[in-house]
Formats: structure tokens, sequence, C-alpha cells
């Protein structure tokens, strides 16, 4: 039986902000380098982090954008919403330090130190949504608060490696708070792991490893299907009692094959899928479809977000729209996830290189 979790204080969503950076590589430029053009890609184009950009500098501007929109949504400014959070958790599989937390430099930052609880979160693609349930379980038992989770990559990919097609840049951040100041309510979430050795980094390696098909089945859409229809289950919910649904995002297909395997139609799964246009940003990926989603709907709308992670597995939530929604959309200083999209500068696989260091082969 799946074990349902909900928390015995009601928690929500009271800010949510995304950040990718501007710099773009279109596919067809690493398939000209490494496959004279003749390998067809899973995406358009993929998102590149700039010289001075890495997964602190991006989770702070998503984490601005969240408490910039928990000040519309709540009844604080944005001081007292950092001086009453009680954790900052970054979720990423490419922090910028192996020793020394990412957590520290965005809780400074946005004004969050000292007398906070902060780390750094890794379960490969789901290391933002793990961040998210223990944030509502803090919340949730009445620790905190508020507590922030980011989600926020810069992923690497082996040169030539499928992985350097998709593996892009970006994330988002949420701010988690009692349910009364929500612009969407936590309904409950479920997990579900187990051991599958899909996708992996030993450490003192550079590129991940991966397991080729092996990551499809029995890895993504066997962990993606149990969490979702034990969440379903449990809630005595159908795919058609859903607005929208997110899911993680490497590739086009995938996300669009488990939407439709588990009955949920094409039109539901969209704005949440933008691997096409800014890669797969592995722990923000599923989080940034999110604030796609949050970015349109409407209140009274239930959303499914349905995470995934190698090694393996995926969590699963149910969220229901607030009236919030609307006026925490209204600042006009945050940008929106559309927004991110489309500012874009492309660049050839020599600045490519350049961004990203990538001069080594192993």
């Amino acid at each position: 039986m799946a074990k349902f979790m909900q928390p015995n204080r009601p928690v929500g969503i009271v800010g949510y902000g995304a950040y990718v950076p501007r710099y773009r590589l279109v596919s067809q430029e690493v398939s000209e380098l490494w496959t004279d053009g003749n390998a067809v890609s899973p995406v358009r184009e993929k998102s590149v982090p700039g010289l001075d950009e890495d997964v602190a500098t991006m989770s702070i501007e998503a984490a601005r954008n969240a408490m910039r929109r928990a000040v519309r949504s709540s009844a604080r400014d944005e001081s007292s919403l950092a001086a009453n959070l009680g954790a900052v958790w970054v979720g990423s599989e490419s922090h910028p330090y192996a020793v020394k937390p990412t957590s520290t430099i965005v809780a400074e930052a946005i004004g969050a130190t000292p007398y906070t609880q902060a780390a750094d979160w890794q379960f490969a693609c789901k290391a933002g949504t793990e961040a998210m349930q223990a944030a509502i379980g803090f919340v949730g038992s009445g620790m905190t608060e508020y507590a922030l989770a980011v989600g926020m990559d810069a992923a690497q990919g082996r040169p030539g490696d499928a992985l350097e097609y998709t593996a892009g840049a970006g994330g988002a951040a949420y701010l988690l708070g009692p349910a009364e100041e929500a612009l969407a309510v936590i309904d409950g979430s479920i997990s579900f792991v187990s051991d599958t050795p899909d996708f992996w980094r030993r450490q003192y390696e550079k590129y991940p490893e991966h397991a080729g098909r092996f990551t499809g089945e029995p890895a993504y859409f066997h962990h993606i299907s149990s969490a979702t229809v034990g969440l379903l289950e449990a809630m005595q919910l159908k795919p058609a009692d859903f607005a929208f649904a997110v899911f993680h995002q490497p590739n086009l297909k995938f996300p669009l094959s488990a939407g439709q395997q588990l009955g949920f139609h094409k039109d539901q799964l969209w704005p949440g899928i933008l691997v096409n246009d800014i890669g797969n940003t592995y722990a923000g990926s599923s989080m940034i479809g999110l604030t796609a989603v949050l970015d349109q709907a409407r209140p009274g709308d239930r959303i499914l977000l349905t995470s995934f992670g190698s090694g393996a597995g995926s969590d699963s939530f149910c969220l229901t729209v607030t009236e919030r929604v609307v006026e925490a959309r209204k600042d006009p200083n945050v940008m929106t996830t559309a927004d991110y999209v489309r500012r874009r500068t492309q660049i050839d696989y020599a600045q490519y290189t350049r961004l990203k260091g990538n001069y080594r082969l192993n």
C-alpha cells in the first residue's frame, strides 16, 4: 500500500520563482561537430550558464523571485519573511563546491541568516522535490513558519555524449508556508524509490555515466507511473480531475509518453513541458515546469507534479491553486518563466566550450 504523506498543519506554496540563463546552444551545433549533422536531437536547444553563473547564483535569483511573489501573496514584507525563514535547502547535482554548502550562500543573499537551518540536497533530478518534501514536513510540524526549497542545476555532459544534447541549466525556488497564506495548497504527496542504477557519477569523475535505454525502463517510466498511480489511488482522484500535470523532463518524448500512458491528455501537460527550449535542467526540471503552470493556472485548478531522480525515485504531489495566485503574479519586477525562455542569446559550440570549461574528455 502506498504511504500517503500529509502534514498535520496544512501547508502550501507561498511564493515561487524561476531562473534560466540567457545563453542557448542549438542541438544541431553538437550534431555537426560529433556526427557530421546526422544525429537527431531529442530537444531543439538548451540553456547554458554564463561565465559568472553557477548553481549558487542561479538559486539566488530564483529565491529572490519566490520571496517577491510571497510578499504579494502574504501580509508580510520581504525582511519579515526572511526573518521567519527556518530552512533554506538547495537540491542539485552540480553544486559549485564539493565541500561547502550552496545553501548558506543562498541564505545569506536573501537575508535569512544567521538563525536558519541550511543544507544541500542530492538525489539526482529529484533533489529539488526532495527538499520540497522536507520543507513541507518542517512547516507542517510547526518547527518553522516558512522553508525555502530550491531545485537548480548547471548540468554537465561529456563532449559528444547523448547527454550533451540535453543537459541544460536553470531551475526554480519555492517558499513553503501556512496554507492560509498560500497561492497553492499541498493536498498530499507520495514518494517511491528503488535501487535502480540508471545514472551515476563516481567521486572525482567530471562527467556522469548513464545506462542508455535502461534509463527509460525500468527507471523513468516505472517510478513516474508508480508514484503517480499511488497518489491518485490514495486521494481517490483520476487524471480528469486535474487541470495540469507536470512530469520530469529529460527529453520531449518521455513526459509526453508518461502522461498519456497514465491517462492525461497532452493539453494537460502544457505549458509545463519546457525541455525543447531549455534542455533538461535536472533537479530544476519538474520544478521549473510547475512555475510555468503557476504562471497561468486559475484559482481552483488542481495540479499534479511528479519528479524523477536517477538511482532512482519519484515524488508525486497534488496541489490546489488559490485566489492568492492572481496577486502573486502582479509583481512587475519578477519575470515569468515564459519570459526567461524567450530571453535568449544563441551561441556556437566554441562559445559553449569556453563557458562550460569542457576541455577534458574524462
